[in-house]
């Protein structure tokens, strides 16, 4: 049976160990709150971009923009979005899980790490990183989001990548968050809501032609005249729409972070609870054991002297 100094000393260790995780946990609660109010607060503004950009799909016949250009083959760029620390679960290993796996599945390949734990991952994987960024804010800006577009853009339309992937975790609740992999370029995204939109108008066009008592030709697009022209427009949207996407995944992934760091540090709150607990009863035996031994030697010796 172990000593009761040594069952002390684990038993402060412990507590220690607790006031630790406690602190943290307090930490990241409060981090949350503030991180989840802006990723909620951002979310109109991105669907609204995209509905603009799913509207325009739907009432343009040609849509051509540099940022809509399919290529074959060629460089993927993933995106990754990790934490600067861990203690937070499985949250950075799910992220960088999901990545490992378009790296291993696609020939060329290449990243961009946001976050220390994918580019100490990546780095010792060898893999081809193009840029890396670390010691992130808890609070993104919107600045960091717009280079970090103007980066991607750059790269596309000088074709040194022909695809581009984000890998980012979304924010669910404090207990539940997922990891999700989404294409930003080219941007593709729309084409089938788009053409599900159309079809709709087209629809309704022709009950309205029927009840009118009108014939009318069903148009799959609907002619509206732009201004200024929908080159114009794909030219200012695009761009906002991937500055958009790429903010809102930073608030969604700090969000999800800190949501996993509290958990994770609550459950281990409540881990050094039962440990300390079991430390306890352990330290009662041995103590009652040491008693017993003792009365037991006293009680020898008494005999003895008889």
């Amino acid at each position: 049976m172990q000593n009761m100094r040594d069952i002390q000393r684990r038993i402060g260790s412990v507590k220690n160990t607790q006031k630790i995780t406690r602190a943290m946990k307090m930490v990241a609660a409060a981090k949350l709150k503030n991180a989840q109010d802006r990723a909620e607060d951002a979310r109109p503004f991105f669907n609204k971009t995209v509905e603009v950009l799913r509207g325009v799909f739907t009432r343009t016949k040609e849509a051509t923009h540099p940022l809509l250009a399919e290529r074959e083959g060629g460089r993927h760029l993933v995106i990754v979005i990790t934490g600067d620390r861990g203690l937070c679960g499985a949250y950075n290993h799910k992220v960088i899980d999901a990545a490992e796996e378009i790296v291993e599945t696609e020939e060329e390949v290449s990243l961009m790490v946001l976050g220390r734990k994918a580019r100490d991952y990546f780095r010792r994987l060898e893999t081809d990183i193009m840029a890396e960024y670390v010691q992130l804010d808890d609070y993104p800006g919107y600045g960091f989001s717009n280079n970090l577009a103007d980066e991607i853009i750059h790269h596309f339309e000088a074709e040194d990548v022909n695809k581009v992937s984000l890998v980012y975790t979304h924010f669910n609740s404090a207990i539940s968050q997922s990891v999700k992999t989404m294409q930003l370029l080219p941007v593709e995204k729309f084409e089938e809501e788009a053409e599900a939109e159309a079809a709709e108008v087209e629809e309704q066009e022709q009950m309205d032609a029927e009840t009118a008592g009108e014939e009318a030709e069903a148009k799959k697009y609907v002619d509206y005249i732009f201004e200024p022209s929908p080159a114009e427009v794909f030219a200012n949207i695009l761009p906002q729409y991937l500055i958009n996407v790429i903010y809102s995944a930073l608030l969604e992934s700090k969000a999800s972070e800190f949501g996993a760091r509290m958990t994770a540090m609550d459950s281990a709150t409540e881990n050094a609870n039962e440990m300390i607990d079991k430390l306890t009863l352990k330290y009662n035996r041995a103590r009652q054991a040491e008693i017993t031994k003792e009365i037991t030697e006293i009680v020898g010796g008494a005999e003895a002297l008889k």
